[in-house]
């Protein structure tokens, strides 16, 4: 009988600590209304002995064995051996001897990627962790479905989702539709779009649209441009002749580009005390520098996971290996922190779907998120600010998908 399993990914330094100090539990959802096995604490002050292994799945000859599709060889490499030693903090901190990574370098191509995943399933993978990249993705899903095996795609491609392919990256849908359902709520009902003709400005700026009839809302103004422009005067100019202007601008940029629309809005009259500028979740990169430096995006607002519990991972990767993550690093270890814990309670067939896509979702290192049969991942996000000193929380993030109405 289907029990109810609640623990969570992200808590750190909680009793399930192991060799790295950075807890991962997972709440897996409603399996039945029968009864309920409670989280362990989630605070302790040191690590705990490392428990004992865990016996092998009834019926199994050995650990899960899952593939971690990533680029170790190429221009890639760095970003590649980061998300691999993410997914290896995972193993420690939840795997016990249950589960068996298999890395396999996909060298940045979708013909490397391919020969990885044929490579990985001829050894017996029954899940995919990754790869990274919209092409290989594409290239690994048909041969990850004609063997009847899910992937967990690191991707932000949302059109290569689907049939058991997960895209796990940060789309820009969630993102827009929780920064822009804020800015309703505090009274903005006409929004304009800065966005760049792009894959990515495309998807901002249908996004926005879509939510308008359940947000009660109105893209009064669209102003595209050249992802290559460099003067950025000419997009904000026509932001600022609109009449009446809007009460909210979506920026589809990050880091100096978003630094840049914003310095050209207010030079050309758009000044954020009346016009609440917005963004997504390319301004939640601190690589990027400080986007409070420009004054004119200070009260700025975007959606994005709660930072509390990435600071504390990113803290733990530096001491592990000596540098820090990319912002992305977060994914492979919540993707393999999903792969234990469906390993330790999922039984002969670990990947099921109905476990995977189970309604209530996971609550990993980047918040609250499910996904859905159609392979795309909901995420419960909080509102962040932008102040000189860095980003605040504004609204947090929901701690349940019933607190979103969803």
């Amino acid at each position: 009988m289907w029990r109810r399993l609640v623990a969570r990914l992200a808590t750190a330094f909680s009793q399930g600590l192991k060799r790295h100090g950075v807890a991962a539990l997972l709440v897996a959802g409603l399996l039945s209304a029968c009864s309920t096995v409670s989280a362990p604490p989630q605070v302790a002050q040191a690590p705990q002995p490392v428990p004992a292994p865990v016996a092998p799945l009834p019926g199994a000859q050995g650990p899960v064995k899952v593939a971690v599709l990533v680029p170790l060889s190429g221009q890639s490499a760095a970003i590649g051996q980061a998300m691999l030693d993410a997914a290896q903090m995972a193993l420690f901190d939840m795997a016990g001897d249950q589960l068996q990574l298999l890395p396999r370098d996909t060298k940045g191509t979708p013909s490397g990627a391919a020969d990885a995943a044929r490579q990985a399933l001829a050894e017996g993978a029954r899940l995919i962790i990754g790869p990274l990249f919209a092409a290989d993705v594409a290239a690994v899903r048909p041969i990850a479905q004609n063997a009847g095996v899910d992937v967990l795609a690191f991707t932000n491609d949302a059109t290569q989702a689907g049939n058991g392919t997960y895209v796990l990256g940060f789309v820009p849908a969630d993102q827009v539709s929780r920064v822009a359902g804020y800015a309703r709520s505090r009274g903005a009902t006409r929004f304009t779009v800065l966005a760049p003709r792009s894959p990515y400005g495309d998807a901002v700026v249908n996004a926005l649209q879509a939510i308008g009839p359940r947000l009660g809302t109105m893209t009064t103004q669209v102003e595209r441009y050249d992802p290559a422009v460099t003067d950025l005067s000419v997009p904000a100019k026509q932001v600022a002749q609109e009449t009446p202007q809007p009460q909210a601008v979506m920026l589809a940029e990050g880091g100096q580009r978003a630094q840049g629309i914003a310095q050209a809005l207010a030079a050309n009259g758009v000044q954020p005390q009346q016009v609440k500028l917005l963004g997504t979740g390319l301004w939640d990169d601190t690589s990027q520098g400080a986007l409070g430096q420009e004054p004119a995006l200070v009260g700025a607002l975007y959606a994005a996971p709660a930072p509390q519990t990435r600071a504390r991972f990113e803290s733990q990767f530096e001491q592990v290996y000596g540098r820090k993550p990319p912002r992305i690093a977060t994914l492979a270890y919540d993707a393999t922190s999903i792969a234990a814990v469906l390993t330790r309670s999922g039984g002969p067939v670990p990947f099921d779907r109905m476990a995977m896509t189970n309604p209530n979702g996971f609550e990993g290192l980047d918040g609250l998120f499910r996904l859905r049969t159609d392979g795309l991942v909901e995420r419960g996000l909080a509102v962040m600010e932008i102040t000189p000193t860095g980003s605040r929380v504004v609204d947090p993030a929901p701690p349940s998908f019933e607190m979103l109405g969803q």
